[in-house]
């Protein structure tokens, strides 16, 4: 069971766009009393979702080297750039569709994930400051989240600002809580070797579940809607590469310009990748049916997220220069 899951886990990019064809088959075959029963699964599936990510977690590296330059550059591009681009963006592209446009930002909201971590591996960039980037976005994007909601999309979305932090406290902080008691656990029953080695690659794989499920659960409860007019999934696939073109385009200028090969290329990986199954939870959670079309948005992003890591991956050496092998003595 654990190789398949490991494997589907390393081709979401395909399993995503058939989990969202299943629901809505789901949704349109079976009958709709059925199909909205679907809700009660959401929570479970979102703890699925997110514990796991919070075991292989290591907060610890926050005791490390924060580098203040490259961790305040990455904070400024997530919190106080990309935001508003996709806030805006959102706005003229769903002027009619408000939830689509919530989609759209809250893909933008929380930044980083274990996906940072990984691209800056396969593009040879510093492992350290993505860890970093990875544990410190979290937080504040979890904190901020709320605010933005509340203050961006103004009377057009219906934002109970005390429901969504409640919400994100039971998405993000339990089970950040309960991961972190558990990797403590784990640790001190096996010790580090083979937690890393055995353990911790199977999390990945038990979060993959979740993340399915949720997309199921999400596209069958719009089944109706998207089948009545199809144009309109269509339709995201505009604005979601401008937003990522754009969030690529100016965390490549800065990396290049100001920023190491190494650092330039965490800082890339630690602006445009987001944590989009957080995202996913909040939209479904917090806003119930009308968080659909939200959520719509945000498992599509997903798909152009990871076409966007693999193939900048190709053309790092282009970008920032071969990295050059130590000389010998």
């Amino acid at each position: 069971m654990w190789k398949y899951l490991m494997a589907i886990n390393k081709n979401l990019v395909y399993a995503i766009p058939t989990l969202m064809l299943a629901g809505l088959a789901f949704g349109n075959m079976v009958d709709p009393s059925m199909v909205k029963q679907l809700k009660s699964l959401i929570l479970p599936l979102t703890f699925l979702m997110v514990f796991p990510m919070m075991v292989t977690l290591n907060i610890q590296h926050l005791k490390q080297g924060l580098q203040p330059r490259i961790q305040g550059s990455a904070i400024f591009i997530n919190f106080a750039i990309i935001p508003f681009a996709a806030f805006f963006l959102g706005k003229y592209s769903f002027a009619n569709q408000p939830y689509m446009a919530l989609g759209l930002l809250l893909a933008s909201l929380l930044p980083t994930s274990g996906m940072t971590i990984s691209w800056t591996g396969f593009a040879r960039g510093n492992l350290g400051a993505a860890i970093t980037m990875t544990v410190i976005g979290l937080t504040p994007g979890s904190l901020i989240t709320p605010v933005y909601i509340s203050i961006l999309p103004g009377a057009t979305v219906a934002v109970d600002f005390l429901k969504v932090v409640q919400q994100i406290g039971v998405i993000v902080f339990l089970p950040m809580m309960v991961g972190y008691m558990t990797r403590k656990w784990l640790l001190k029953k096996y010790g580090m070797e083979a937690f890393r080695n055995r353990i911790a690659s199977r999390f990945p794989a038990l979060s993959t579940i979740g993340v399915l499920g949720i997309v199921f659960v999400a596209i069958a409860l719009k089944a109706d809607t998207i089948l009545a007019n199809p144009v309109q999934l269509l339709g995201i696939f505009i604005p979601l590469p401008l937003l990522y073109l754009f969030n690529v385009t100016l965390s490549t200028l800065i990396g290049r310009r100001f920023f190491s090969r190494g650092d330039g290329i965490a800082l890339v990986y630690g602006t445009v990748m987001r944590n989009l199954f957080i995202a996913l939870a909040v939209a479904i959670i917090a806003f119930g049916e009308a968080g659909a079309d939200a959520a719509m948005a945000i498992a599509l992003a997903y798909i152009i997220q990871a076409q966007s890591a693999a193939w900048y991956v190709k053309f790092t050496d282009t970008i920032f220069g071969c990295l050059m092998a130590p000389q010998e003595a």
